[in-house]
């Protein structure tokens, strides 16, 4: 997003990117329905499983378990070149093609002003920004209890997808307990989502082929690889993929950026007039702290949302058939706005269950391998799988620092220290769990991944109005600098519970603005 702005206003853009593509699983995959594939290809397991079957699990379930065939490339090389330690952590980066993108879950969040003060954001110019990438990348939202926490202000937003038979199911219920849910905080409705319904730039609305952790046919779902696609097609701006930046050094009349070749550790130089770092939060930790005159034991704060997903059964939609339709992303977003507090709001996302295949959940169940595959068959119509997410401000023991690391191509590696044992949001998830009781959903168990799987973070080099040492001006530069920008979550000094991909792309096109006037 901050390209494409710095493109449109006719600034000569260079784009460092890891640029890591996967095999082209669309170039054998039928575009056909997750139904009609399992019922006929022969050749399914190519796409469903990987041709290494890299999708199958090993003994843990740890970070990129639930990626596809087709996403498995969104964490390649990252264990090398941007490795993390930490015991209670359990980090997700990206050297993809246009980054972590491209396994979003489409979430689209406005912040309310209360939480944009709190993040540091100015509310009148972040409403302006949110619209005008709703504009570029087209939402999709209903008009119902869940809006003013999604798509709240923002107009031209397209129709939502029909209501799935879970979601049809629930919304029902919500209905019936509506005033008992409310007063106690809980608002339910559809998701905004960053997914087409209508035709839009080239790109097709939702196919409703529920294969949409598999493939990008329709371009409904909007990814960052569409955008720079579309860049890279300018005069103005040059695309370098391959590369990890390491650190900047700011000299008289320009920036010089140091990066490695990703594959043979080839080092290379870049200059620009203006540099805008947007990496995400840890990388662009680990390219500051290169790159300042810091003492080597300095520690930086950091936010992550703290994440805990339950299973739940419906049993009204008990040997229901499943629809052949279906999307996989969010069907339904549960808010809690405790005592009517505009910042302290948690989100559950709600969703249905089936193209991910089972064997996904099969070590969530209690029974052996081939007892556990006939039970999940015939629960899945009404198995729903609830993520909820809590809002995040620092408190001690929350932060990150680089070390030594020979192993490293970089020498060194980041380390996370991060304490995951939080009363209040047990607390919390027991509200939750009631009120899926409520809507007919019973929770089966609470799995509470190690810190970091939330892949929410923030605040590591918070905004600041006085000049300081790691920390961003309101406009993101770095402070010490005069011409190094940060684009990413880094200056957030809170993090909302709802998902915070829009709100990144926003203030990306705002600190472009800002760098170049």
């Amino acid at each position: 997003m901050a390209a494409q702005t710095l493109a449109e206003a006719g600034e000569k853009v260079l784009i460092l990117d890891g640029g890591i593509t996967g095999p082209d699983y669309e170039s054998f995959q039928p575009r056909e329905s997750f139904v009609r594939l399992r019922k006929t290809d022969p050749e399914q397991h190519r796409y469903l499983l990987g041709d290494n079957f890299e999708s199958l699990p090993g003994e843990t379930m740890g970070t990129g378990a639930q990626l596809t065939p087709a996403r498995n490339y969104l964490i390649q090389e990252t264990k090398k070149y941007l490795p993390v330690s930490g015991d209670d952590f359990s980090a997700m980066e990206s050297l993809a093609k246009g980054g972590l993108g491209a396994g979003w879950g489409t979430g689209c969040c406005v912040y309310s002003e209360e939480e944009l003060v709190l993040c540091g954001l100015d509310p009148v110019k972040m409403q302006r920004a949110y619209q005008l990438i709703a504009d570029r990348i087209g939402i999709s939202a209903a008009n119902d209890d869940a809006r003013p926490f999604t798509a709240a202000y923002l107009s031209n937003t397209q129709p939502p997808l029909p209501d799935s038979p879970l979601a049809n199911t629930l919304l029902n219920r919500y209905a019936k307990k509506k005033p008992a849910l409310n007063s106690n905080g809980f608002f339910l409705g559809r998701p905004a989502l960053a997914l087409l319904t209508q035709s839009k730039n080239g790109r097709d609305p939702a196919g409703l082929r529920d294969m949409d952790f598999y493939d990008d046919f329709e371009k409904a779902a909007w990814r960052p690889q569409f955008t720079l696609d579309q860049l890279r097609k300018n005069t103005n701006v040059e695309y370098a993929g391959g590369f990890v930046v390491t650190n900047f050094m700011e000299e008289e009349t320009q920036i010089r950026v140091n990066a490695i070749r990703i594959g043979d550790n080839a080092r290379k130089s870049f200059y620009c007039r203006k540099l805008i770092l947007a990496p995400g939060v840890l990388g662009t930790a680990r390219i500051v702290l290169r790159s300042v005159q810091v003492d080597k034991n300095v520690r930086l704060p950091l936010l992550c949302n703290p994440y805990t997903y339950m299973p739940c059964l419906v049993p009204s939609r008990l040997g229901k058939n499943f629809p052949d339709e279906n999307n996989g992303f969010a069907q339904l977003s549960l808010f809690h706005n405790m005592a009517g507090d505009k910042t302290n709001i948690a989100m559950a996302s709600l969703y249905n269950y089936r193209s991910l295949l089972l064997f996904r959940l099969m070590n969530e169940t209690p029974l052996n391998f081939r007892d556990g595959r006939i039970m999940l068959q015939y629960l899945l119509p009404a198995l729903m799988i609830a993520g909820i997410h809590h809002p995040e401000k620092y408190t001690a023991g929350q932060n990150l620092f680089l070390e030594e690391n020979q192993h490293s191509p970089t020498g060194d590696r980041l380390h996370v220290d991060y304490p995951n044992d939080r009363e209040e949001t047990h607390a919390r998830e027991k509200m939750f769990a009631a009120a899926f009781r409520k809507l007919g959903a019973w929770p089966l168990k609470t799995v509470r991944p190690k810190t970091g799987a939330s892949i929410h973070y923030a605040g590591t080099l918070p905004f600041s109005e006085n000049e300081k040492a790691l920390a961003l001006n309101l406009n993101g530069r770095l402070h010490g600098t005069k011409n190094v920008f940060v684009a990413d979550g880094s200056g957030f000094s809170y993090l909302p519970a709802k998902g915070l991909t829009f709100s990144l792309m926003a203030n990306a096109h705002l600190v472009a603005e800002a760098a170049r006037k």
